[in-house]
């Protein structure tokens, strides 16, 4: 790309999962944030369906005053590729000088962030922002990301994982072995969502079954997890085999843990960043976000999430998000500000990660000589 030449990005939102709202949240804030001198987007759209949006279906997923900051999209090609991405509506073919320069996967939870959408870019050859297909499928999967955590000796919360085709025939017995090992409250939730959606905090025996079941009707996996009467720190992250990190921020929510409506419906949560901790705990939290990062084998951007007990002061792991929100309330956005990284510097960057780790697949081999 020339030093005048426009970023051709195209913005990929929406998507099948409990999180399309929040996806469609994300790709407004981006959009609004860009200079339109500087970047030049294609909306490119994923209904609630699981179809590939047509151009005027993508553009309602748009508030008004932002539909005309964006190029209609009938087809996502790639330059060097013999496969391209259609909507119903294109019959047309696209001249290669508007082939995207890259794509931004602003897809939260299953089909988005699990590593699906992914794959499905890397065959089509086009170059895209963030984790890739391993990374972004642990970085979904609660159950093995937290056995990949374990495995590199990182702190994490006690967990237990049970299928939910299991939960007819053990369910007292889970709720007694629960009882005996961490007693109450402990946390339920889909091994394979975001935002906290299906997330419920089970305070007595009373709310166990229940609850278990509600988190089963989004995942065949579910997590129980202790529960830790802790403060609720994060880490961004950004780069690729060097990665650098943020400085580390506060969730205080304005309900009783971060849940979905803590995270995006009530006015009572807020950010504090940078966190109020000592500067060992700071580089403590720094250096397990990039262990964290580079045991599922991160690429471009990630934030990472921590539990610090009130009582003793210990820092567990709790998650990694390979594709964080990027809404007005965000943390990650926010944590690079705090760090002297503003908003269109750093979707600059994740584009140049983008294409660096683009580059480095294009240049390995895949067959013998």
């Amino acid at each position: 790309m020339g030093r005048n030449q426009r970023i051709r990005l195209g913005l990929l939102f929406g998507g099948r999962s409990g999180e399309h709202e929040v996806s469609l949240n994300s790709a407004a804030s981006v959009i609004s944030a860009l200079n339109p001198d500087e970047f030049e987007i294609t909306a490119i759209a994923i209904t609630k369906a699981g179809k590939l949006a047509s151009t005027s279906e993508a553009l309602k997923m748009l508030p008004g005053h932002l539909q005309g900051r964006v190029v209609p999209y009938n087809a996502l090609d790639a330059r060097d590729s013999r496969m391209r991405l259609t909507s119903e509506a294109s019959k047309t073919r696209v001249d290669s000088r508007s082939a995207l320069d890259i794509v931004f996967p602003l897809l939260h939870g299953p089909y988005g962030e699990d590593g699906t959408i992914q794959g499905l870019l890397e065959i089509t050859g086009l170059p895209y922002i963030g984790c890739g297909v391993l990374a972004s499928a642990v970085g979904m999967d609660k159950d093995v990301m937290k056995r990949l955590f374990v495995q590199a000796g990182m702190p994490v919360t006690p967990f237990r994982v049970v299928c939910s085709r299991e939960l007819g025939k053990r369910m007292r017995a889970l709720r007694l072995a629960v009882e005996r090992e961490w007693g109450y409250p402990v946390f339920s939730k889909p091994a394979n969502l975001g935002s906290s959606v299906g997330v419920r905090k089970i305070h007595s025996a009373d709310e166990f079954e229940e609850s278990v079941r509600y988190a089963a009707q989004f995942d065949r996996k579910i997590i129980i997890e202790k529960g830790v009467d802790a403060r609720e720190l994060e880490c961004a992250i950004l780069g690729n085999d060097d990665p650098e990190v943020s400085t580390v921020g506060e969730v205080i929510p304005g309900r009783e843990f971060y849940d979905y409506e803590a995270k995006y419906l009530d006015p009572g949560s807020r950010l504090e960043i940078p966190a109020r901790i000592s500067s060992r705990e700071t580089e403590e939290v720094r250096s397990l976000a990039v262990r964290a990062f580079r045991a599922i084998d991160g690429s471009g951007l990630a934030r990472v999430d921590f539990f610090m007990s009130r009582k003793s002061g210990s820092i567990l792991v709790n998650e990694i998000n390979t594709m964080p929100g990027f809404t007005p309330i965000s943390m990650y956005s926010k944590l690079w500000a705090a760090s002297g990284v503003p908003f269109e510097e750093l979707v600059r960057r994740l584009v140049q990660y983008g294409l660096e780790r683009y580059q480095e697949r294009k240049a390995r081999r895949i067959s013998a000589p």
